[in-house]
This record gives C-alpha cells, sequence and structure tokens, in this order.
C-alpha cells in the first residue's frame, strides 16, 4: 500500500465526527478554518457552532456589525482574524453576489485567506487538487519522508508544498487532505506520536532513524516581548470607567479599562506610577490591589496587575479616551479575554 492509501485507510477508520466535514458548503468550511486557525478543535467547536447558528449564511454575516463579531470572538486571541471575516464577508455578497467562491484563485484574493485556507476550502468544497500544508501535514511529511530543511524557512516550505502537491495529484482531495492533516492531529502528534500502532512506520524515515523528536525542524522565534499593563477599575453605582483600545497595538477596538503601562512590575505605592494615577483620576484617589495575571500570547507575554480605585475624577474632556458606562452595557462589549475573565470573576 502507498503512503497515500495507509493515510487515507486510517482516516476512514479513525476520524473524528466534526460538523465541517458533513458539508461542501464553501462557506460553513470558511467559517471552520478560520475559526480554529491557531486554536484546538476542542476550543473553536463552540466558536463555529456560536457563529453558524447567528449567521447560518454569509449574507447574514455581513450585516453583523464589527463589534458584534467582536464580542462572538472574545477568548479566541488573533482578533484581526474577525475582522478579516467581516471583511470578507461582505466582499463575497458584493463582488460574489452572496456565492462563496469555491475556486483556489479567487479564494486566496480574499482578505484573511491565504494558500492554506485557500487549498483547504477549494478541496473540500469542489475537490480542487490543491494540497493543504499546516503544521500537521509539515510534520508527517518531514518524518516520514525524513525532510531536513526549516518549515518556517522560504526553502523548507516551498520544498514541503511541492512535495505535498505531488502526492494529491492521483488523490480524491477532500479525502486526501482531510486524511493528513487529522493523521498528523490524532497520530503524528508534535510529543509522544503512537508510533507502535501506526500504520506507515515501517517506512517511516524518522522512526528508522530515531529523529522522531528532532523533526520537523524549525528555526527559533523571535524574541518574546515583555510588558506590563497595571489596569484600573472604577466602578460607582451602577457605572463603570472603560476604554477602547486603539489601532496599532495588541486588541485593537477591544474595550478594556483605563491603563498605565509600565517598563517592570510595581507596586502600589511605587511613587511613579502613583504620581500618573493622580493625574488620571485626582489627588485623592485610593487604590486597592485586587488580582495579578500573566497573560501569553504568540509574540509577547503581559503581566497585568488589576486595581480597583475609588474617590476618583474623572476629566472627560482632557481624557476623551475614558468613558463612563453603564455595567450591562460593559457587559455586552467585547473584551480581550483577560479582562472577560476579570468581568466573570469580580464584577457582578
Amino acid at each position: 500500500m502507498s503512503f497515500q492509501s495507509e493515510i487515507v485507510k486510517w482516516y476512514l477508520e479513525n476520524k473524528r465526527n466534526l460538523p465541517w466535514r458533513d458539508t461542501t458548503d464553501a462557506y460553513v468550511i470558511w467559517l471552520s478554518e478560520i475559526i480554529l486557525q491557531q486554536t484546538r478543535v476542542e476550543q473553536g467547536m463552540p466558536y463555529f457552532l456560536k457563529f453558524l447558528e447567528n449567521f447560518p449564511t454569509v449574507s447574514a454575516f455581513a450585516e453583523a456589525s464589527e463589534e458584534r463579531v467582536l464580542k462572538l470572538w472574545q477568548g479566541l486571541g488573533y482578533y484581526s482574524r474577525g475582522r478579516n471575516m467581516l471583511y470578507t464577508a461582505r466582499y463575497v455578497v458584493e463582488h460574489f453576489h452572496g456565492k462563496f467562491p469555491t475556486a483556489y484563485q479567487d479564494l486566496v484574493k480574499l482578505k484573511g485567506i491565504g494558500s492554506y485556507t485557500a487549498a483547504a476550502i477549494s478541496s473540500f468544497s469542489s475537490n480542487e487538487k490543491q494540497a493543504v500544508v499546516d503544521g500537521n501535514v509539515y510534520r508527517v511529511l518531514a518524518r516520514y519522508f525524513g525532510l531536513g530543511e526549516a518549515i518556517n524557512s522560504p526553502k523548507g516550505q516551498k520544498q514541503f508544498a511541492q512535495l505535498a502537491q505531488k502526492l494529491i495529484e492521483d488523490q480524491q482531495p477532500s479525502i486526501y487532505n482531510q486524511a493528513i492533516m487529522e493523521f498528523g492531529a490524532l497520530q503524528c502528534k508534535p510529543k509522544s506520536p503512537l508510533c507502535n500502532q501506526c500504520p506507515i512506520r515501517p517506512g517511516c524515515y524518522a522512526y528508522q532513524h530515531q529523529k522522531i523528536e528532532q523533526l520537523p525542524l524549525k528555526l527559533k522565534k523571535v524574541k518574546i516581548r515583555k510588558r506590563w499593563f497595571n489596569y484600573f477599575v472604577g466602578i460607582n453605582d451602577d457605572e463603570i470607567l472603560t476604554k477602547q483600545r486603539q489601532p496599532g497595538d495588541v486588541w485593537q477596538q477591544l474595550y478594556d479599562f483605563p491603563l498605565i503601562e509600565s517598563e517592570q512590575e510595581v507596586a502600589i505605592d511605587d511613587v511613579v506610577l502613583l504620581t500618573k494615577v493622580k493625574e488620571l483620576f485626582g489627588n485623592d484617589v485610593e487604590l486597592k490591589v485586587l488580582e495579578s495575571k500573566k497573560h501569553v500570547l504568540t509574540h509577547q507575554t503581559i503581566y497585568v496587575q488589576f486595581f480597583a480605585i475609588d474617590n476618583y475624577i474623572v476629566n472627560f474632556n482632557q481624557q476623551a479616551e475614558i468613558k463612563s458606562v453603564k455595567l450591562t452595557t460593559f457587559r455586552q462589549l467585547p473584551h480581550p479575554k483577560i479582562i472577560g475573565d476579570f468581568i466573570e470573576k469580580h464584577i457582578d
């Protein structure tokens, strides 16, 4: 049996029952693919079902406000994906008459859709012979064929893409693409792969040469940036202080609390911090530490402190970015996950 035949046979016997596998609707497949980028299936599934329930068609999605999309997206991270989805939905309605495209060349031109996602949608919806190459596929190919080029280098990406395309040429794309991705997710896992139960083990380079832990090769990641966010939680009767984050930084357009960023962790009695706090909230402001958290993102780690403030005064003319809104309104706004978690824990 060939490599491809073994992979497909394994898939038909072991595949998970996932809702987006029961359709050739390009819109539904697009929803699943974008939501599952950088996201585990278990985490992404509720979001997929929630988006499909709220927006059963691309036309329904196109009519949504950005704020509503971001609220539904809350907790998934990489919020630009949600914004790109809204842009793409509106573009499809305007330029494709509300029918989500299925051709790779049309898909790859849409915002938020790269070569992998275009290959997935086109192959799953219309059996176009476009090979998908995601993290799972990189891992399976690197280990089985002994490919030593880094998967995040231009040379490596070209080599893997060419091999993947060659392997799919005599296959049914909608089945084979899903099979090799599922094989990487469940069988040829990053850590502790199930080699003893692996149907392609006899031909696997990494298994035969004890290189399972070394492959695939990946160039070192960029340096992780460290940041310290000091949030100030001001609640007066049934209103709370909030602000909308601006473009050009993490969590853009989402809502959090008034914030002072510091170069390192600061104590509640830190002179520099207190001076800035009084500039924002008046000389009589009182502080109390509520909680400290560490929030890990792909390229930065954010250390967060939440301070309750009392006896505060905000000059909204000078601090135009800070607003006072009803608690009920605040809960409905889209927030970064760390703010959403704080609200659930601390605000009745």
